[in-house]
């Protein structure tokens, strides 16, 4: 072989090492986005929180102070696209953070992310684990089943719905994310029961729900069984999204369907608080927010968007939730203004217990 042909040959072999170096760089790379990406969807579960119970559960303080204190953030609406939701959950995580009372707990009752994507789980998850916070317990609301409303460009697109994702993809994200087997759960915290209904379907599923809160027999069932292991009169606290229609009927888009039921299986038992969150109202804006049924039924506002009685966004910087503090006669719930710390008169009650 001449020197001219060797050269030529040595060349060519450089460039077949060169385009398989390149080849394998790249299999590489996807191997270790894949890897990453399966990383980034392990992480978007937080750690299940275990029962509480401190010194004031166990009698070790005086008979004035709470036997349990917990927070509820209702409407988070988590986006991505809307800053403003992520400041206010930051608001409200700071309030927490620097409370001068104590949270055992904080409940999260639906609505956690705006579109029930893996891009707001992640925001949220971002935003959690960035404080050191009480053990968390949430349930589903009807914003958490929207992902089937976004198209593969992330725009919102009814037209191709539900592109190419179901209603159980968006339970399986919710339940992985906090560790539970089913959407609803229970919680024993400081000897006292809270449970948690989770809205068990979506238009992609049942078209005939809208936007309401439809519960299957079997978690009616499941709320009942566990109603009829607290029959002592101690306090129970029932966490749903949707609000309950006027008594006598059951509910359609926007409530709580099946709500003769579930009043029906509330009768038996006294010194029950029922909690919703869905209407986003100011506690400030004349709208009632709590009534005495056979059980104590509370609307909360809204952490990520308090509305005013037209519904409107008007107060853009109001973030609210509740406080929820029990003693041994009674329970005192309280509206939080989360933006600059305050506490609302407008949402003062103070329950005796029977």
């Amino acid at each position: 072989m001449s020197r001219r042909a060797f050269i030529r040959w040595l060349l060519g072999l450089l460039v077949l090492i060169a385009a398989a170096f390149t080849g394998l760089m790249k299999v590489l790379q996807r191997s270790v986005e894949t890897q990453s990406e399966a990383k980034a969807g392990e992480e978007l579960v937080l750690p299940k929180p275990e029962t509480t119970t401190t010194a004031a559960a166990a009698g070790a303080q005086d008979e004035h102070s709470p036997l349990f204190s917990f927070m509820i953030l209702s409407d988070l609406h988590i986006s991505v696209y809307d800053p403003n939701t992520i400041k206010h959950m930051k608001q409200a995580l700071d309030d927490i953070k620097q409370f001068e009372s104590p949270i055992e707990a904080i409940m999260l009752t639906g609505d956690l992310t705006d579109f029930g994507g893996t891009d707001g789980y992640k925001e949220l998850q971002k935003l959690l684990s960035a404080y050191k916070l009480p053990p968390l317990y949430a349930n589903m609301g009807n914003h958490d089943y929207y992902d089937i409303w976004v198209d593969k460009k992330g725009a919102f697109n009814k037209e191709t719905a539900p592109n190419g994702k179901t209603d159980w993809q968006a339970r399986e994200r919710f339940q992985k994310f906090f560790g539970l087997e089913k959407p609803y759960h229970s919680a024993d915290i400081n000897g006292f029961p809270v449970l948690l209904l989770s809205q068990e379907a979506y238009v992609q599923e049942k078209p005939e729900v809208g936007e309401g809160a439809w519960y299957s027999d079997d978690q009616l069932n499941w709320f009942k069984d566990q109603l009829s292991k607290h029959k002592d009169g101690k306090p129970t606290f029932v966490m749903v999204h949707q609000p309950l229609p006027p008594i006598g009927s059951d509910g359609g888009s926007h409530q709580l369907i099946r709500a003769k039921q579930f009043r029906e299986i509330l009768k038996p038992y006294k010194n029950v608080f029922v909690f919703c969150g869905h209407r986003h109202q100011d506690f400030q804006n004349g709208t009632e927010h709590y009534v005495k049924e056979t059980f104590h039924f509370f609307h909360n506002s809204s952490v990520g968007r308090v509305l005013n009685r037209s519904f409107q966004n008007e107060a853009k910087e109001k973030s609210q939730g509740l406080y929820v503090q029990v003693y041994k006669d009674r329970v005192t719930v309280r509206g939080r203004e989360f933006s600059n710390r305050s506490w609302l008169k407008e949402a003062d009650w103070n329950i005796k217990l029977t």
